[in-house]
């Protein structure tokens, strides 16, 4: 029975030594070396991390401890050469709980807060989020959702206003024609407001007794004095001039000698008929408005500026306007006056804007669009106005720091025009910011927590944690006050 034994017991022991050597080829002959890159790929770290959440790390296969997915093995690849860094000796700042990222420990441990084991944040920012709130992104995470970085650029700013306005008459160009006297309108010539007048046409005629009466007196004394200078003809002309009559008039009465029964008023001006004071047959008065007449050559906008952009635009500005109802046509002009006091309800000034009108095209309530030059900025500091995210009461930037990290930066901002915004304070030219992909950014690498540091107090100091539990301090000294 005992040598039965010992004949299996050597069999065994052969055939344990036979598989041993099969299983080590460099024994056998011909058999390839090891190079020394498949040796160092051997002894690397096995690193297990969360397709979802980079900043979970585990030398081990397991389950994600935030979304519950399987952890995936990196590939991880060491040229000739080179030499891998060890994960344990990247410097630790602190352990924290992910789904707590503001909470700081000093050592691993399990969350206080959740059912989970606390992540390191390394110096290099290995975790995902670095210590000075930037964040590592995979390059392929990049590429997947069209990251486009720019440069900060150092340019010239011109900057602009853009407003709208609403065409309306140049008062400067208003003509008023009125009765120097007493009479009646017995021929109207223009029936109604806003037609056309020329300059030299015949608008009225009126019969007033008082004109009749100094054409008379005017003859009369011309014929007393014949060829001298008498001074009462000279006298009796200023009466028709002061009464209303041209020189023409007067010079067609001292040719002819015959007194016009109805005197003739004309327009003084190329316009419009603004406002019309008489009908036919009506009785007139000294001083009564009979025609208010409009010049349409040049017209004003009055257009609306906002207070924070009043201090750019000045008296002798150039203006472009555009009218929506003539498409195509761009009318230039210059800024002639700007009222000194703001209005109530919109918070604006009023500027003038004079305007040249050929062929009377401009109406006067028409709407107009406006681009009003507000002067340069030299040597300034210019993004594309798409790289600026603005929450409210702040604008953020994210800088590419290259090799996929990104940080947030708060910058002043000042006028945009043409694709590009003044960059007060924050950033420096050289930099590159991300034009797009921003907020892809925001949603895939949580970088909501990093932009929130901005305005976070200062963090709380680490917590300790109890070397033999492997939990925090406070919350051992809370569980025996509750079995107390």
């Amino acid at each position: 029975m005992n040598k039965r034994i010992a004949i299996f017991t050597a069999l065994a022991v052969v055939i344990a030594l036979a598989a041993l050597w099969l299983a080590q080829p460099s024994w056998l002959p011909g058999a390839r070396p090891e190079t020394a890159v498949e040796h160092a790929q051997k002894h690397l770290d096995p690193t297990y991390t969360c397709p979802m959440h980079r900043e979970v790390h585990s030398d081990k296969p397991g389950a994600c401890p935030i979304c519950g997915m399987p952890l995936q093995k990196v590939k991880q690849e060491v040229k000739p050469g080179q030499k891998k860094k060890p994960l344990q000796e990247k410097k630790i700042l602190y352990w924290h709980d992910p789904m707590v990222p503001q909470q700081k420990f000093d050592k691993p441990g399990k969350s206080p807060f959740m059912d989970m084991q606390l992540v390191p944040v390394y110096a290099d920012g290995s975790s995902g989020e670095a210590d000075d709130g930037s964040i590592t992104i995979s390059p392929r995470v990049v590429q997947n959702i069209g990251v486009r970085t720019a440069p900060v650029e150092t340019g010239t700013f011109s900057r602009q206003v853009n407003t709208v306005g609403t065409v309306a008459f140049d008062e400067r160009g208003i003509e008023v024609v009125e009765s120097r006297a007493s009479g009646w309108v017995e021929k109207l010539y223009v029936k109604a407001e806003n037609d056309p007048v020329r300059r030299g046409q015949l608008l009225a005629e009126i019969y007033a007794p008082d004109l009749l009466a100094a054409q008379e007196e005017y003859l009369l004394a011309l014929k007393i004095a014949g060829d001298a200078d008498d001074s009462l003809a000279q006298a009796a002309r200023s009466r028709l001039s002061l009464l209303g009559l041209t020189e023409a008039q007067i010079r067609a009465l001292e040719k002819t000698r015959k007194p016009q029964r109805r005197v003739a008023f004309y327009s003084p001006i190329d316009g419009i008929v603004a406002k019309l004071g008489v009908r036919q047959g009506m009785a007139v008065n000294p001083g009564m408005v009979m025609f208010n007449l409009v010049d349409l050559s040049t017209v004003w906008v009055n257009a609306e500026i906002v207070e924070a952009q009043a201090a750019w635009i000045t008296e002798g500005k150039a203006v472009e306007a555009r009218v929506p109802a003539l498409p195509g046509k761009t009318f230039h002009g210059k800024v002639a006056y700007i009222t000194p006091e703001v209005m109530r309800e919109t918070r604006t000034l009023i500027a003038r804007i004079v305007l040249d009108n050929p062929n009377l095209r401009l109406k006067p309530g028409m709407y107009a669009d406006l681009t009003l030059s507000g002067g340069e900025n030299k040597n300034t500091l210019l993004v594309p106005t798409e790289a600026v995210i603005k929450t409210g009461k702040r604008s953020l930037i994210i800088l590419a720091m290259g090799e996929g990290k990104f940080k947030p930066a708060e910058v002043t901002t000042g006028m945009e025009a043409d694709g590009k915004t003044e960059i007060q304070q924050g950033l420096e030219q050289g930099q590159r910011v991300v034009a797009s992909g921003q907020f892809l950014i925001d949603s895939e690498s949580s970088l909501r927590t990093a932009l929130d540091r901005l305005t976070e107090p200062e963090s709380e100091p680490a917590m300790a944690m109890d070397e033999k539990t492997g939990m925090p301090m406070h919350r051992q000294s809370d569980d025996a006050e509750r079995s107390r």
